[in-house]
This record gives C-alpha cells, sequence and structure tokens, in this order.
C-alpha cells in the first residue's frame, strides 16, 4: 500500500502542478488587459484614483512635456503679463526647432492665443520654443521655471529639459506626475479647455487635426495632449465627461497609436461603467478584455483543468 501511495505521490503532485497552471493562465491579468507601461485613471470631481499601473516608472514625457509649458503662459496671462492678443515675435531657433510643427517663420509676429491653440492641436514645438522665450525671457530661464512649478506641485518624478519634450538626457515624468501636473492644470486655467478641445486648426493655410484622434470620435472626450518619441513611445493624456462624470486618463509607453488609444478608451469606458469604485473597474477592465466569446472559452479551460485533476485522481 504504502509501495502504491509513493509511487501515485509524484503523479498526483505533477497533475496538481498541470492543473494550477491551467487555471493560472485562465486567469485575466491587467497587465495583458492595457497594452501600454504606465497608466492612471482619476475620476476629477472625486480626486479619487480608480485605477493605476506602474504609474510611478520613469518615462519621458515627449509632448506631454507642452502642458507644463502651456500652464506657465497661462499663468502669465492670468496675472497680466501678457494677454491672449499679445504678439509674439518668432524667434529663428523656435522656427528651425524641427519635429512637429505649427509652420512658424522665424521673425513672425504671432498672437499668443495662436501659439496655445498651436502647441495643443498640433503639438508645435516652435510655438513651444516661441512662449517659452517670450514668457522666461529665454528657454533656460524657462526650463528653471518648470522645473521650480513641478517641485511646488510635487512632481517628484518629473525633470524637464526643454520646454517641447523633444528628446534629452534626463528629462522623465511618470502617469502620477501627468495626472497631478494636469489636475493642477485644469483647476488654475480651465479655459484653457478651449485650446485642447480645438478638432482642427487653421493657421498659413493650412488645416492641421487634433493629434488626439479620440475628440470626435469617442464620447465624452473634450482633451487633451498627446506624446511620442522613441524612448517614451506613445503617451496620451486625454479628459472626457458624461453627465456628471469627469475623468482624466494618462496612457504612457504604448507601442501605437493604436494601442495608445485603445487603452485610453478602455480606461475611460471603465471609468464611466463604475466611477467610484477601483476595484468594479478593474473588473470591468477585465471583461472588457475578454468579452463573451473569451469568457466561454475560459470556462471551458477552467472545466477542462477541473475535469482532469478529478479523472486522475
Amino acid at each position: 500500500m504504502q509501495r502504491s501511495f509513493s509511487r501515485l505521490c509524484p503523479l498526483l503532485l505533477a497533475w496538481l502542478l498541470a492543473a494550477a497552471f491551467l487555471m493560472a493562465a485562465a486567469q485575466p491579468t491587467l497587465a495583458s488587459a492595457l497594452p501600454a507601461r504606465a497608466a492612471i485613471l482619476v475620476n476629477l470631481d472625486s480626486g479619487r484614483v480608480l485605477y493605476e499601473k506602474n504609474a510611478d516608472a520613469p518615462i519621458p514625457p515627449a509632448s506631454l512635456t507642452k502642458i507644463m509649458t502651456m500652464y506657465l503662459a497661462m499663468d502669465a496671462v492670468k496675472a497680466r503679463r501678457l494677454r491672449l492678443d499679445t504678439r509674439v515675435r518668432v524667434p529663428a531657433a523656435a522656427a528651425s526647432v524641427g519635429g512637429s510643427s505649427m509652420h512658424l517663420a522665424a521673425g513672425d509676429s504671432v498672437p499668443l492665443v495662436r501659439l496655445l491653440a498651436g502647441m495643443a492641436v498640433v503639438s508645435g514645438n516652435d510655438a513651444a520654443m516661441t512662449v517659452a522665450s517670450k514668457v522666461g525671457g529665454d528657454t533656460r530661464a524657462f526650463v528653471r521655471q518648470m522645473n521650480g512649478r513641478a517641485r511646488r506641485l510635487g512632481l517628484s518624478r518629473t525633470t524637464f529639459k526643454n520646454p517641447t519634450g523633444l528628446p534629452a538626457a534626463g528629462q522623465k515624468t511618470s502617469a502620477r506626475d501627468m495626472m497631478r501636473l494636469c489636475q493642477a492644470y485644469l483647476k488654475a486655467h480651465p479655459t484653457a479647455m478651449r485650446f485642447h478641445g480645438m478638432r482642427y486648426f487653421l493657421h498659413r493655410g493650412l488645416t492641421l487635426r487634433n493629434t488626439n484622434a479620440l475628440l470626435g470620435s469617442m464620447n465624452g472626450v473634450n482633451g487633451l495632449k498627446t506624446g511620442w518619441t522613441v524612448a517614451s513611445g506613445y503617451n496620451l493624456v486625454v479628459t472626457a465627461s458624461r453627465g456628471k462624470t469627469r475623468l482624466l486618463a494618462v496612457v504612457m509607453g504604448a507601442a501605437s497609436r493604436e494601442q495608445r488609444d485603445a487603452a485610453a478608451r478602455k480606461l475611460l469606458e471603465a471609468g464611466f461603467r463604475q466611477p467610484r469604485d477601483p476595484k468594479k473597474v478593474e473588473a470591468s477592465l477585465d471583461s472588457a478584455r475578454l468579452g463573451p466569446t473569451a469568457s466561454i472559452g475560459q470556462a471551458k479551460k477552467r472545466a477542462s483543468a477541473k475535469s482532469a485533476l478529478t479523472s486522475r485522481r
């Protein structure tokens, strides 16, 4: 009897391990549910974080940097150091900066309001450099202002190296810091949404489309900003309102625009379904990933694993 039991033990252990592996494989994981390196979702009304994934991981901000650039520019308007109709001369260095552009030419005199729109809609690096030079006196002084504001806001994982988000050694942020920055920005300057909600922008005879593809394609989306570099991947901060619920989602480090936008859609839809309960948001994300067909498949896997274990006992 003891001999039979000793022979059965290794087989039974193997069957148990196989069954456990199958059941574990059948369980959904949020990491696979959301195709991005980091993300966070917050209810803007209550301030409650509804979901987070690697929210403190250091990731280059790319053009999300321009949110801080616009923040400081709006501060200058609020303090009456500048007006939205103030005409700003475009420096040669700004016109030639490269990357995404609103097609400014050196020596142009452009109202601040159009430069802000160019940053928000097409992520114009030329506009960001022009605004930084005007608000800070020069770009180095402006970057010092950016980092000073980041410290005062408690953005402990954020360091800015330029006003644009173009690649620079040591430039970094996190999804949580971006969430906090946007919360402070929108609280201080709610009228800035006029720029971030623009789907199209006309400049120099060109009709420029907002880089935030969720504007106009997802119910309730009304802002805010995209970003991309090779090092950062595809980033997006997006705001949306439905009824009395206002949400803000940050997605960072996605492998493509499509994955970034899909991740943001999942987060927002889950948040609107469950705007107060983080656990239910996670469950909603799982359900959205699996879908009815996948759920049946998961159930079959579980039943098969259970049957195999029972029959071999």
